[in-house]
């Protein structure tokens, strides 16, 4: 949930963590303003989200970028039900539920090209304690399934089979080493109440070090069309309501996973977790299964499949 647009709440939950004695991480995707659930609390919670699985299977855009619209000639459109064989889709489910407990690993700079960055975040929550960090490898194992389904050779860049990360930048040479024709990293928002929708988020034009989208921007522009899409039509939500202007898409140049890309990439925030009406379609399985349909549907047609 990458955001850097709010510094007013950024500051404000700083003091919180630092008279608590606290430590969170704020860069990219905003820190949780509540550690996990712990002891009976998470046991029970985890349970009913296995139960739920099983039962259903700002910063603003770049002053020199173009502001983002979405166009029908960027990529050839279809109706995305067609085979994917072939064709390689890497997801990257945003943060870690144990990033939590490696605040020093994940606060450790590293070089995103154009400076350095923190190796990742924590990620957010809802005020109930639903983690960013559950939601996205939900989502992510959903959409892994439906682009298996019709053929695609998927690669996660974790599935919480590691104590913490990836960092930015590996997370970017997964999807880099497996040349995939499309990397979609998967997240949810920790705005302010009030501010609803998802958003698609693409990389601005940026060379610098071992940076250079220039090959990047305009494949990940459709992509990032093309799931706004199809995101919006499975789910009836509507596009974020406090950037991009109404269209669904957020260009930016800070974030390491994008610069580092040399493949075709975009973030999608699902939603605002920090937003009631938002936070109850985001720990809704079967809201989920919606999500996981409409990137899908936007990958495929993407892909022409």
């Amino acid at each position: 949930m990458p955001y850097d647009h709010r510094n007013t709440a950024r500051r404000a939950l700083a003091l919180v963590l630092a008279a608590t004695g606290c430590c969170a991480v704020l860069a990219g995707c905003a820190a949780s303003q509540a550690a996990p659930p712990s002891g009976k609390a998470q046991e029970t919670r985890e349970a009913q989200e296995t139960q739920e699985a099983q039962g259903a299977q700002s910063r603003p855009p770049l002053a020199s970028a173009p502001t983002p619209t979405r166009s029908s000639a960027s990529a050839p459109a279809s109706e995305g039900g067609g085979s994917l064989a072939g064709r390689t889709v890497v997801i990257d489910p945003g943060h870690n539920s144990g990033n939590f407990r490696h605040s020093k690993e994940i606060n450790q700079k590293v070089n995103i090209g154009t400076n350095q960055k923190e190796c990742d975040t924590t990620g957010t929550s809802t005020d109930a304690g639903y983690t960013e960090a559950s939601f996205t490898l939900d989502v992510s194992h959903r959409l892994r399934d439906l682009l298996t389904a019709r053929g695609a050779k998927v690669v996660l860049t974790h599935d919480a089979d590691r104590p913490w990360g990836p960092c930015i930048d590996e997370r970017a040479r997964i999807g880099n080493a497996a040349r995939a024709d499309a990397v979609v990293s998967v997240h949810a928002d920790g705005s302010a109440v009030g501010h609803r929708g998802f958003h698609v988020i693409l990389p601005a034009r940026v060379r610098g070090g071992a940076a250079d989208t220039a090959p990047i921007v305009g494949p990940s522009r459709a992509l990032g069309e093309r799931i706004a899409d199809g995101f919006e039509r499975a789910t009836g939500t509507s596009p974020a309501n406090y950037l991009g202007d109404g269209t669904g898409l957020d260009v930016r140049d800070d974030l390491g996973g994008l610069n580092l890309s040399t493949v075709p990439k975009v973030f999608v925030e699902c939603g605002n977790m920090r937003d009631p009406k938002d936070a109850q379609l985001l720990t809704s399985s079967t809201w989920r299964q919606k999500a996981a349909q409409g990137i899908a549907d936007g990958i495929a047609t993407y892909l022409g499949g």
